[in-house]
């Protein structure tokens, strides 16, 4: 007795082989990837003057903050080992500003952040919790830009003060 075409091995119940579903799965996806990546419009529009120069002011900010952490350790050298990680971390958040931000606007801004003078803590006052102060206050400054920005850009400014937080968290 034959079998029929539905209960054929490697075929699916319309009589479609299990190779053309593959197939056409494998074409429907490709050109639902090439529908998504081709547009040549950003959908969020050029960046203005104003998030150009937002981005650049937070690229500061996170520099300050580096800067913080060494300051920190200088005034402290046992803190160097309890943040290590995070100064680690906060280096790598103004890698990504600094890709982030709009290049022609912000080099000179970003060059002048790392150029700038280092904060110190004020005599007297415990390194750790001026550090812990110096985070949350990069925190509530990337937040606050968090808004200015569209896409990516608010994404990260976000995903950057929530991490901030984690870490003056871990320092208080």
């Amino acid at each position: 007795m034959p079998l029929s075409p539905s209960s054929a091995p490697g075929t699916v119940a319309s009589g479609l082989t299990r190779r053309a579903l593959l197939a056409s799965s494998a074409t429907g996806l490709a050109l639902l990837v090439a529908g998504c990546t081709t547009s040549a419009k950003n959908p969020a529009g050029p960046v203005t003057d104003r998030q150009a120069e937002a981005m650049a002011a937070q690229v500061r900010v996170q520099a300050a903050l580096v800067a913080a952490y060494r300051a920190a350790v200088q005034a402290d050298p046992a803190l160097a080992s309890a943040t290590a990680t995070l100064a680690t971390q906060a280096g790598q958040q103004l890698d990504r500003l600094r890709a982030a931000a709009p290049s022609a606007r912000s080099a000179a801004a970003s060059s002048s952040a790392s150029a700038s003078v280092s904060p110190a803590p004020p005599a007297g006052q415990d390194p750790k919790a001026w550090l812990a102060a110096q985070v949350s206050a990069t925190a509530d400054s990337h937040a606050a830009a968090c808004v200015q920005q569209v896409g990516a850009r608010s994404a990260l400014l976000g995903s950057i003060a929530a991490g901030l937080r984690g870490q003056a968290g871990q320092l208080t």
